[in-house]
């Protein structure tokens, strides 16, 4: 029977490894098999050519041999790794596989693995990906990207969302814990695991942003649009000032979604946020615009076809109203140019998004109504469109001011009684 002694004088063999399986003596016939420990049927000490000793368990499973490593000598004794065997061999005969398990353990999707799949199959769908993309790449591969997607638990959630917090970025925190839930409820369903660590964590708490651009300020920008030479930037951002959509719905939107003779963009559902056709109307300013980009587009391809060189292909109108440099896709940002052509205007504080704010607050002012303002911005909940219903002070405080003088103009031109004795009679 094994012991640490027989294990450590058990020879080198010169070529392969060689096992020495664990066998009842004359002690344990003698009835000292229970100071030594009991045998454990495949329970055996290797060593290898070049002196490594370790405890192995041979099994069969489904009628194959298998062979699992319990630990290496002397870091595990005799007796241990013993007791370990004999652990596993009631898993065995229970009918587990405890090889396969570790196996398996082993090869098991990371999260840098499940981020990956999470982009492929998952974030290609949504129109905010880059900004996923973004959160994967500066936050959540960097801290948990080795961790294995079983293994992830509710702590290590917490201690990113408590990282980036402190960090000063509490909103992103938010939205960084809203992807890991939504990766893990995707580990879920690919069976990768069983719950969502995700769940429970606390939030920080978010005031929502009311930044509008002012008079002055769009007037700033406009001045500032004329002059920004990436004209393709410049009338990317007027579109959105001039309809009120958003980003990503001007910088995929092509040619063919626009009647400029009927003054309509009919935005597709793969390109809005409701997933349905959003139907705007456009301004003078917006279709003379877009006239003479679509204008200047297919002169620039007809200049480069009647220039071209020898063996040159002819070059095609992009399908794109803003199309990429050195690609036949869009336009993919508008970050940069935004930045400079808010310095140049002399507007601090206004994201991109903030525009759209702006276009409703414009229409809020003139008096416009939430649910003609909701259809527009191609809200589908009426409760999103209520944001801005603050914004109506002004105007129902001039209808109210106009009601009030009328009242009293009204009672000043109404004639005045006076009464004498029994009869009343009317003065003017």
């Amino acid at each position: 029977m094994l012991n640490d002694k027989i294990v450590a004088a058990l020879p080198v063999p010169t070529q392969g490894p060689r096992i020495t399986y664990d066998a009842r003596s004359a002690a344990d016939d003698q009835g000292l098999e229970k100071a030594r420990g009991k045998t454990v049927p495949g329970f055996g000490a290797r060593v290898t050519p070049a002196g490594a000793r370790s405890f192995v368990l041979n099994y069969r499973v489904a009628g194959r041999e298998r062979r699992i490593t319990i630990g290496s000598f002397p870091a595990w004794t005799t007796g241990a790794a013993r007791k370990e065997a004999a652990r596993l061999r009631t898993r065995i005969d229970q009918g587990e596989d405890p090889l396969a398990e570790r196996h398996a353990a082993r090869t098991a999707a990371t999260m840098r693995e499940l981020a990956e799949r999470y982009i492929a199959e998952h974030a290609t769908k949504k129109r905010s990906r880059r900004d996923d993309e973004a959160m994967l790449r500066q936050w959540i591969v960097p801290a948990l990207g080795n961790v294995k997607v079983a293994d992830l638990r509710h702590a290590d959630i917490q201690r990113l969302h408590r990282k980036v917090t402190e960090a000063g970025r509490a909103t992103r925190a938010n939205r960084i814990v809203a992807v890991i839930s939504k990766m893990m409820a995707l580990a879920v369903k690919w069976e990768m695991r069983t719950d969502n660590p995700a769940k429970g964590i606390e939030r920080n708490a978010e005031q929502p942003r009311e930044r509008y651009l002012t008079d002055d300020e769009i007037a700033r920008l406009n001045e500032a649009l004329s002059v920004y030479p990436n004209r393709n930037s410049a009338h990317a951002i007027k579109l959105l000032l001039g309809t009120g959509c958003r980003r990503n719905e001007a910088l995929s939107a092509r040619w063919s979604e626009f009647d400029l003779d009927a003054g309509v963009w009919v935005k597709p559902p793969s390109n809005t946020k409701q997933a349905r056709a959003h139907r705007v109307p456009l301004s003078a300013d917006i279709i003379a615009m877009l006239r003479e980009m679509r204008d200047a587009a297919e002169r620039d391809v007809e200049v480069h076809n009647e220039t071209r060189r020898l063996g040159q292909p002819k070059r095609e109108a992009s399908e794109f109203v803003f199309p990429g440099r050195g690609t036949s896709g869009p336009q993919q940002e508008l970050k940069k140019a935004w930045a400079k052509i808010c310095r140049i205007a002399g507007i601090e504080g206004v994201r991109i998004h903030d525009v759209r704010h702006s276009f409703a607050s414009v229409l809020a002012s003139q008096g416009v109504s939430l649910q003609v303002i909701g259809a527009i911005l191609g809200h589908s909940q009426a409760q999103t469109t209520l944001r801005y219903a603050h914004l109506f002070d002004a105007p129902l405080r001039d209808a109210a001011e106009r009601v009030s003088k009328a009242v009293t103009d009204a009672r000043r031109a109404a004639p005045k009684v006076v009464k004498l004795g029994k009869n009343t009679v009317g003065e003017k």
